[in-house]
């Protein structure tokens, strides 16, 4: 019976694949990000024009906002599985499975637009042979803004590190928990998609955050003052195909790929109107009813970065492994 049902089926198919013209293989891209991030727009150009360059059975479908219900944390678990075809990568969010690669760039230690550009081209390669070591292939780029990162608080304003040492502080990768931690701060990691939440329950009392993304989780609707503690430079997303994939993919496809992550690379590694916008995004959020209160003291800035300097080489010592060299290739790239 089961034979006969597979026949009919098959049969079936068949037949409204000829009436179609075939069916296009759907090549799912797992964007964690929300559909409101300026990324996700970017991505949705990359998914156009490689969709537009491939001239056979594939077509990409990008699904956002974890819309799959992929935990990012999970991604080398089950992209080489084949549970996508594509997934959207974050070093930082990957180091329980791959501690090397969360330490490549401890957010913080970079803070300038000239030392971040000296050393993407290292953090890139560092990247490429990392994640081809967990059997996927780095088929594309997206660069992270130059963000400023503030403390948003719900009932009070914090601007001192004094003062946040009486408050539960979300943040959202470990080398930060470990920065605030040795800073004397209860520091806990949230999803992005749970903040909201823990911001109104009070979970948290205050969550670190960039004001230039603030919006697109309406984190202005549950906090009700800011200020602006540090820079942040990050390692860029990464596009990642299993490598089982991306080697059995005919060429023209993976030429077409190419070329659209070349054009999205080229369109978001641009730096240099980054502080514009963050000052247009706290604008908005005060129109919204967010206090903008003084920016944390240069002398709590500079103990939050020596902080910061420690926990990259703790990390990368408590990793193992290739991480300490990882680490040595970006300070050599940096000059220091």
């Amino acid at each position: 019976m089961k034979k006969i049902i597979h026949t009919v089926s098959a049969s079936l198919i068949g037949l409204a694949a000829s009436l179609q013209g075939g069916f296009a293989e759907e090549w799912r891209l797992n964007n964690f990000l929300p559909e409101t991030r300026p990324e996700t727009a970017e991505l949705e150009q990359f998914v156009t024009e490689a969709n537009a360059a491939i001239e056979g059975d594939i077509e990409i479908k990008m699904y956002s906002g974890g819309s799959l219900g992929l935990p990012n944390t999970d991604a080398l678990r089950f992209l080489p599985r084949g549970a996508v075809e594509m997934s959207l990568l974050w070093a930082n969010y990957l180091g329980r499975d791959a501690p090397a690669l969360s330490s490549v760039v401890v957010q913080g230690t970079i803070g300038s637009i000239e030392d971040f550009e000296k050393a993407i081209p290292v953090v890139r390669e560092i990247y490429e042979e990392e994640f081809a070591d967990w059997g996927v292939s780095s088929v594309g780029y997206v660069a992270i803004p130059m963000l400023s990162v503030s403390v948003f608080c719900r009932d009070e304003p914090v601007r001192t590190l004094e003062d946040l040492k009486s408050k539960k502080l979300r943040v959202w990768a470990r080398d930060q928990v470990e920065t605030f931690t040795r800073l004397g701060v209860a520091a806990q990691i949230i999803p992005q998609e749970e903040m909201y939440v823990a911001m109104k329950t009070g979970v948290v009392d205050c969550a670190l955050y960039p004001a230039l993304y603030a919006h697109t989780v309406s984190l202005q609707e549950v906090a009700s003052h800011a200020s602006y503690l540090y820079p942040m430079a990050s390692g860029p997303y990464v596009i990642g195909v299993a490598t089982d994939k991306w080697n059995a993919t005919d060429e023209q496809t993976k030429a077409a790929i190419t070329a659209a992550a070349e054009d999205l690379w080229n369109r978001t590694n641009q730096y240099e109107d980054d502080f514009a916008r963050e000052l247009e995004a706290r604008e908005k959020l005060a129109a919204d009813g967010i206090n903008w209160v003084e920016d944390f003291s240069e002398e709590d800035r500079a103990t939050f970065v020596s902080s910061v300097t420690e926990t990259w080489e703790m990390l990368a010592e408590e990793a193992g492994g290739n991480a300490p060299a990882y680490r040595e290739r970006v300070l050599e790239a940096l000059g220091r």
